[in-house]
């Protein structure tokens, strides 16, 4: 126990230390008080409280019956008004809690669907800082006023995310380039944040306690340094365009090292029309067929190949446009969010997809285990990982076009098993997250260009997938026989992949024409 004496020396201690932590704090954030530390946990904190005050009195508070109409309209008006009070506080506090707010928008079918609508504002509205706040930032990190360096910076932005935006710029010797800039305090404000945002996420469990959501704090956690880190984003996008340097319709825009900073990225402007603007791929005679097969390509190497993912492909961040062949070339943009696969990963992940494609149980449920998911929830994680039912995986998913019905069909069902999903993406390796954040965007890109099946692109997935899992087996290789053997074996494989996909189009190209 403590004495009386010492007592009130460390209660003003606490005081002391807190007002001193507080005015730090304040100082850090150039005398903003609306960005530091204890006013953004304050207005957390605060929200928490409305959003149990909501839960508590008025659906737990009526005493209904769990399994009656009312009561589970009652729920759905109690997680909207929820829903609302949490994007108001991520429109507040801005900077990470966009990012986490945006995260949970993606949750479809391990969420409320009152949250994720609600939240899903974030993609495409996300608060934009005044132009004055810009100059400010360019000024702090290039060490000389924006005017000195551009002849222009267009005050509204091309686009606006969670933790920058993007202004077009013209530089004094005519060059038009895109000027990506963070939002102030974000960077100082990140660690406090994101433990509050585990804190926020453990009330969460405590309301639904089915679902396990640590998983999500753990990536942000990883994720949101690498994504503040814009030197590292310019680095990434070099590697990029180094991988792919052969592929002449992929772009990347080039970086100005002498403009870039941890806070701001300047690149080559690329002109085009975002992946998912039908009007502009119209207007423009782009084939979406075209668009959709690239993107497969681009994928399915970056993933079995080269185990460097690209990992943030929402529509914002890939351009297409016309070549000068009348061919698209595809844009890759904000290169801030890479997945980086290990070779044993890798091999597992496409071992998994051959049995798939190959509609082979037992080896869907040994490469499952092998990527954390153990006993039957393999059929689950099977279809997490296709975005299909099981009845389309069994009946083969390379020859079956994802219709609305299985679409509706999935939704109904996937709801009923919310906290297996949880469950499985709390014991998945960690590299699989990423992986599968990035499927379902590549499937939200293809169900707004509306292209169905693409054989091309399933061509090209199974023979990168048969590629990465023979070059495992190569390393392992200590005799030359064994090298020889297993190249021959590699080439029978890719040899029946192909054949088998040109007696499928062939197939399509009958049907298109007598149906």
């Amino acid at each position: 126990m403590l004495s009386t004496k010492l007592r009130p020396l460390l209660k003003y201690s606490l005081l002391g230390g807190f007002v001193g932590g507080t005015l730090l704090s304040l100082h850090g954030n150039q005398y903003q008080i609306d960005s530091i530390g204890i006013v953004r946990l304050s207005r957390a904190a605060f929200t928490v409280f409305q959003i149990g005050v909501i839960y508590k009195k008025d659906l737990y508070g009526k005493g209904l019956d769990k399994s009656t109409i009312e009561y589970k309209e009652l729920k759905s008006i109690c997680h909207k008004r929820s829903a609302e009070k949490l994007l108001d506080l991520c429109c507040t506090n801005k900077g990470v809690y966009i990012k986490v707010g945006q995260h949970i928008a993606a949750l479809d079918y391990l969420l409320p669907s009152e949250y994720v609508e609600t939240m899903k504002i974030l993609h495409r509205n996300a608060p934009t800082n005044k132009i004055s706040d810009v100059y400010k930032v360019i000024k702090e990190d290039l060490k000389k006023d924006p005017l000195e360096i551009f002849s222009n910076i267009e005050p509204e932005p091309l686009g606006t995310a969670s933790l920058a935006q993007v202004h077009k710029a013209t530089l004094k010797d005519g060059s038009v380039v895109a000027v990506k800039v963070q939002h102030p305090y974000v960077q100082g404000n990140s660690k406090v944040d994101m433990k509050t945002m585990e804190c926020l996420v453990k009330i969460m469990s405590l309301i639904f306690p089915e679902f396990k959501f640590q998983w999500l704090v753990d990536e942000s956690k990883k994720n949101i340094p690498q994504e503040l880190n814009f030197a590292q984003e310019g680095h990434n996008a070099e590697k990029m365009a180094d991988m792919f340097k052969d592929v002449e319709w992929l772009k990347v825009p080039k970086v100005r090292w002498d403009l870039t900073t941890s806070r701001v990225l300047t690149m080559d402007f690329v002109e085009g029309g975002q992946v998912n603007d039908l009007k502009y791929i119209q207007e423009n005679s782009i084939n979406t067929f075209e668009i959709s097969d690239k993107l497969g390509q681009l994928y399915s190497k970056m993933i079995f190949i080269h185990g460097f993912v690209h990992s943030d492909p929402h529509p914002g961040n890939i351009f297409v446009k016309k070549n000068e062949k009348g061919n698209c070339d595809i844009v890759l943009l904000d290169h801030g969010l890479y997945a980086t696969l290990s070779e044993e990963f890798r091999a597992n992940y496409a071992n998994l997809w051959l049995s798939i494609l190959n509609r082979d149980r037992r080896a869907m449920r040994y490469y499952s285990s092998k990527l954390g998911i153990e006993g039957d929830a393999y059929g689950l994680f099977a279809c997490m990982v296709t975005g299909r039912t099981w009845d389309s995986i069994l009946h083969g998913i390379d020859k079956t076009t994802f219709s609305k019905n299985e679409k509706s069909f999935m939704k109904q069902n996937f709801t009923g098993v919310l906290p297996k999903i949880s469950e499985v993406l709390q014991n998945v390796n960690p590299q699989m997250l990423l992986i599968l954040k990035t499927n379902d965007l590549m499937r939200g890109i293809e169900h707004t260009l509306r292209t169905g099946t693409r054989m091309g692109a399933f061509c090209v997935m199974s023979q990168c997938c048969v590629k990465s899992v023979y070059n495992e087996r190569y390393k392992k290789c200590d005799r030359k026989m064994e090298k020889v053997r297993v190249t021959l074996a590699e080439f029978w494989e890719l040899f029946k992949i192909r054949v088998y996909y040109t007696i499928l189009s062939l197939k399509q190209i009958s049907v298109n024409i007598f149906s």
